[in-house]
């Protein structure tokens, strides 16, 4: 039996960052539990191979949709970190808020200390920015947010093209609007990736009231009279208990914290019964609002202009492995898009309600359905607010299988319409003739396809999914709302969720910098509300 203040389940984006903060009190105890292994392969320090690690087994769950029935069923893959520092570990290292209308919409549902002006002071006081402290930014936390290097003359033009197209150029989407075109920034420092487990466990793993486990299944919270008092894991071939006398923090996830939930007896009942797992707490919408950004490509191929595909050749790539281990520079310290877009599919819209994540590489689908690399380069453009909505649910009471993962995108017209729009206008930043001299040709969708049905049918058939799955735990006080304003689990004591799942809405962009914002926010109520019973009891 082991004793801790706190537990935190789960050292991905958020749950390094509530670690962190709750152990910076010396009197305090906090048991941290990740399933995955330590982040000390080579593999998650190189920017550039992420595209290797995605799928990779050791560093990720390697989930997969049950087959989507609004992309002609086709089984989308959904990579989820698997080691210290979560997704962050193995995502495509973007620095993106969202926009001040995301934060203030979750705020206007009745989340108070929401809204994007409370919000902000966190994305500041965490942000080291190489460009400097600004109303907008912060120089002095612990999560680097740096440039991006111009390696490619057509990443450059791109940005030209898109201006010639109507977009405005915006060299900082994180500051007053994020409307416009322009190099992303990135958490890449010196060539190296910069992850929760990074920026955070460095500054709590010598402490001694702080406790990591790592290959930690958290099989079960357990509960007592409707309070959280614990968890049990395993650990090879032995199962655990760890016992807080305070809280216990879920922190694994929009996948995995559902699950988790339902493994635990908190879910709605009758799936639970089905299951056979005994009823804790009744809450219907544990594992529902499944939301996720849906992506599809244009892939442009080019007869003159460097890419990508001409850096990976034998000898190039020798030359860009020199440089990488020489100066941390180069190819391999680049993140998988260099370029970003946010634009508005009408003149109607308030807002940006698509994104692009634009590089100088691309690749066709051969018969099989596999992309193969070919000269050339890719605007992959999502939905920034999709309507669609779909479910995590467990399958067996066993926690290591895989949950069923249903996203249901483009269930909505409204989804449809609007994706159609974005994948129209990206066509139209490449039909610039500022792009001309670089011989480009369209080889998805294709030149051949033109009309509105079968530009439909191309985004059912290879649209996937960006990896931004939020929202199954979702934050509110209606039926379906899993926690409070403050984290707090409906129903039982002690237990908050602190990660993507509980966003009410998807933000307008890539979660990541949300998630650690939400991870010290929870650690600041959970810190006032300790003090506040402190109080109490002495009154």
């Amino acid at each position: 039996m082991q004793q801790y203040d706190y537990i935190v389940i789960g050292a991905g984006s958020a749950g390094c960052v509530v670690a962190e903060r709750l152990s910076q009190d010396p009197n305090t105890s906090v048991l941290l539990l990740e399933v995955g292994g330590k982040n000390n392969s080579a593999l998650l320090s190189i920017p550039l191979a992420a595209a290797a690690i995605l799928n990779n087994p050791a560093f990720s769950w390697c989930y997969n949709t049950e087959p989507e029935p609004y992309l002609n069923n086709r089984s989308i893959n959904w990579p989820r970190g698997k080691v210290l520092g979560g997704s962050s570990s193995i995502n495509g290292m973007i620095y993106i808020r969202g926009q001040r209308q995301d934060y203030d919409g979750w705020a206007a549902q009745g989340n108070q200390g929401w809204s994007f002006d409370e919000l902000l002071p966190y994305f500041i006081r965490n942000e080291k920015n190489s460009r400097g402290a600004s109303s907008h930014h912060g120089d002095n936390g612990p999560q680097w947010v740096g440039e991006i290097a111009h390696e490619f003359e057509m990443s450059d033009r791109f940005i030209v093209a898109a201006e010639a197209a109507g977009i405005p150029v915006n060299n900082d989407f994180n500051g007053p609007q994020q409307e416009g075109v322009g190099y992303f920034q990135a958490m890449i420092k010196d060539g190296r990736r910069q992850s929760s487990a990074t920026d955070f466990l460095h500054l709590c793993k010598k402490r001694k009231n702080f406790t990591m486990i790592t290959k930690a299944m958290t099989n079960q919270i357990l509960i007592e009279n409707g309070v959280a008092i614990g968890v049990s894991y395993s650990r090879g071939k032995q199962t655990l208990i760890a016992r807080c006398s305070k809280e216990v923090l879920l922190t694994a996830g929009a996948i995995n914290s559902p699950q988790l939930l339902e493994l635990s007896g908190i879910g709605d009942r009758d799936r639970l019964q089905a299951l056979g797992v005994e009823l804790h707490h009744h809450l219907p919408g544990v594992g529902e609002n499944l939301q996720d950004h849906l992506t599809s490509n244009v892939c442009q191929s080019m007869t003159k202009g460097k890419t990508f595909y001409d850096e990976m050749r034998p000898l190039s790539f020798i030359k860009n492995i020199v440089r990488y281990f020489g100066s941390r520079s180069g190819l391999l310290a680049l993140p998988a898009a260099q370029v970003g877009v946010f634009m508005k599919t009408s003149d109607n819209l308030p807002t940006p309600n698509a994104q692009i994540h634009f590089a100088a590489a691309a690749g066709t689908y051969n018969n099989k359905g596999d992309m193969v690399p070919t000269p050339g380069v890719t605007a992959s453009v999502c939905l920034l607010r999709p309507t669609s909505r779909g479910s995590v649910h467990c399958q067996t009471t066993n926690p290591l299988d895989h949950p069923e993962i249903r996203a249901n995108y483009l269930q909505t017209e409204e989804d449809v319409a609007d994706m159609l729009s974005a994948l129209k206008k990206t066509r139209q930043i490449f039909a610039t003739p500022l792009l001309d001299e670089f011989g480009c040709t369209e080889e998805t969708p294709g030149a051949h396809l033109q009309s509105d049905e079968q530009l439909i049918e191309y985004l059912r058939q290879y649209s996937v999914s960006v990896y931004h799955p939020v929202g199954t735990c979702k934050m509110g006080a209606d039926p379906m709302a899993v926690v409070d304003d403050r984290l707090r689990v409906h129903g039982i004591a002690n237990l908050r969720v602190s990660d993507a799942s509980i966003m009410p809405n998807l933000i307008s962009g890539n979660t990541h910098s949300c998630c650690v914002v939400i991870g010290d926010k929870c650690a600041d109520m959970v810190i006032q509300d300790q003090l506040l019973k402190k109080r109490q009891e002495v009154s």
